[in-house]
């Protein structure tokens, strides 16, 4: 509570009552103080001079026109009852009526004695007591208790309404507070918002929520933000900008600067590109004069490129797809493996200016844009030599192996290849490709064939070695039920039409079937490509909020 006075004559008024006004005066003046308490609307003004006189009978002699507001009034009246109560040592016996601690008032009522702290000043009048033992504290008279609970009787009940939440209210409150500290939202408006939807308090909300992040610090919704954020905290507001979050949303949610949160964006960034692999083939030419232009210039033979070589019919759609792209001859070899070599080069001489305690943003999106290029350049690469990885493929396939897994192998090795391959030597990427690829087929083939060998048994031999496993339907049935409470906590993150899509879509309505696209559509009043936008949306919040939670479904 704050002691101070506000309007300095009641403050002289206290000062001049304490220290002459006899006991018995003062005894009285406390009286006609609470009744004042009682009368007075915190919305009004009221002269000095009748304020006075209803506490000491007397009419002032200085600043009797002066006006004092209401709300003011109230904070000073009850600073002055407790003062004069505490200046004459009233024992709590004595008094003709029970007198009640701040302890016994908060068990009563079914609150926390911070709640009471607030109904203090709101207008629940106290007093000094000397109660048993000698010790003072502060009381209440059991007739100032009844008369604030009959002038506040919803501030009250809502007050003991705390106390009664049950885990699933705790749970909604949560819910809906990790949604909107999402959206940006800082603890004070979610839990100003929340409070008005629920009618309960703010104190009650902005409690739930601190408890709950105490009690599981690894899913807080607001993190202690005291002191410095840890290095948990520091990749959570990371990701969140990497998803798109706004830097004044994240101001808000982690109760930071704009300079502190663009800090820590940078200084995680630069971590990251720090550890991009820049591992490069050295050339001489990377460090001479126009090396960008030759380096980076256009392909050569563009004619060439232009032409795809011919498809042969009833190929599958994947093999199919491979003729798109035409083969390089091995000047347009020798130029994008010179460019891609060069790119990560200058991403990894860029790469050593950077500092990371004081990481420079241009720098940074300099780095990043060159290593985007050369992945890029990667690309066109592979996807340049796949049908070369299809073609020893069909010679190394066997009955019992399946084809497109052995073309994923080759893949790897040719993305390894990739890599490794010194263009200045002169030889055809295809030839150093073919050797690698082979290389890795000689070696996981066989090994391949071994597994499978080892593991081949006949039927008999299965069913021998079989033993009877029977299910148990109470174990599938708890599995069923913790997947279906997963599912509903998961499906609270969407909003109400993106719930209704996801479960009409996927029958997650008990006894309702999956409804198409256009059921959907009709039943929402909507198109069916917006159903299937929705749709989409809320599939990848899903997967995101099951990630961040560590949800598993398939139990």
């Amino acid at each position: 509570m704050i002691r101070a006075y506000t309007i300095p004559a009641l403050d002289r008024l206290r000062h001049q009552q304490v220290r002459f006004a006899p006991r018995e005066v003062r005894l009285a003046q406390i009286e006609a103080a609470e009744r004042l308490i009682a009368e007075i609307d915190p919305d009004k003004t009221y002269p000095y001079e009748y304020i006075a006189f209803r506490i000491t009978t007397f009419r002032p002699e200085t600043e009797p026109n002066a006006k004092l507001a209401g709300a003011d009034l109230l904070h000073d009246l009850r600073l002055l009852v407790e003062d004069l109560s505490d200046s004459i040592d009233v024992l709590a016996d004595a008094m003709g009526e029970p007198v009640l601690t701040v302890e016994q008032v908060a068990k009563q009522f079914n609150v926390s004695t911070k709640t009471i702290s607030r109904w203090r000043e709101s207008g629940l009048v106290s007093r000094r007591f000397v109660f048993a033992g000698g010790r003072k504290r502060v009381g209440f008279l059991r007739s100032s208790v009844d008369r604030f609970v009959r002038a506040n009787q919803a501030r009250v009940e809502r007050g003991a309404k705390f106390s009664q939440l049950t885990d699933l209210q705790r749970d909604e409150l949560v819910e809906h507070a990790r949604r909107m500290a999402t959206d940006g939202s800082c603890a004070t408006e979610v839990s100003r918002c929340l409070a008005a939807r629920t009618g309960r308090s703010v104190e009650t909300i902005r409690t739930t929520l601190r408890q709950f992040d105490k009690d599981h610090p690894e899913l807080a919704i607001f993190p202690d933000l005291d002191g410095p954020l840890n290095e948990q905290q520091r990749k959570k507001l990371y990701d969140e900008f990497r998803r798109g979050v706004s830097v004044d949303k994240l101001m808000k949610r982690f109760a930071r600067t704009k300079t502190t949160v663009y800090r820590i964006i940078n200084e995680l960034r630069a971590a990251e590109i720090m550890e991009l692999p820049l591992e490069f083939i050295p050339n001489d030419r990377f460090k001479r004069k126009g090396a960008d232009a030759a380096c980076l210039g256009p392909m050569p033979d563009a004619d060439t490129l232009s032409k795809k070589a011919r498809r042969p019919a009833g190929l599958p759609p994947y093999l199919a797809s491979l003729y798109e792209m035409p083969l390089l001859t091995r000047e347009q070899e020798q130029h994008i493996f010179r460019k891609y070599n060069y790119l990560k080069y200058k991403a990894d001489k860029l790469r050593k200016e950077l500092d990371v305690r004081r990481p420079q943003a241009t720098l940074m999106d300099e780095i990043e844009a060159l290593h985007r290029q050369a992945v890029e350049t990667k690309n066109e690469i592979a996807r340049a030599n796949l049908r070369l990885v299809v073609s020893i493929a069909k010679r190394h396939v066997t009955p019992d192996q399946n084809f497109f897994e052995l073309v994923s192998d080759g893949n790897i090795s040719l993305l390894k290849s990739i890599e490794k391959f010194d263009f200045a030597r002169g030889n055809k990427f295809s030839t150093y490709a073919t050797w690698a690829i082979m290389k890795n087929f000689a070696r996981s083939i066989p090994g391949e064939t071994k597994h499978q060998s080892r593991f081949r048994t006949s039927s008999d031999e299965l069913f021998a070695l079989t033993e009877e496993l029977r299910d148990n339907p109470t174990q599938h049935e708890n599995a069923q039920r913790l997947r279906e409470a997963n599912i509903q906590r998961i499906l609270r993150r969407l909003d109400e039409r993106e719930q209704q899509i996801v479960i009409s879509r996927f029958g997650l309505e008990r006894g309702v079937e999956p409804l198409t696209l256009k059921e959907v559509g009709a039943k929402l009043g909507v198109t069916k490509e917006r159903v299937r936008q929705i749709e989409v949306r809320a599939l990848s919040k899903l997967r995101q909020v099951a990630k961040e939670e560590q949800v598993t479904l398939d139990i």
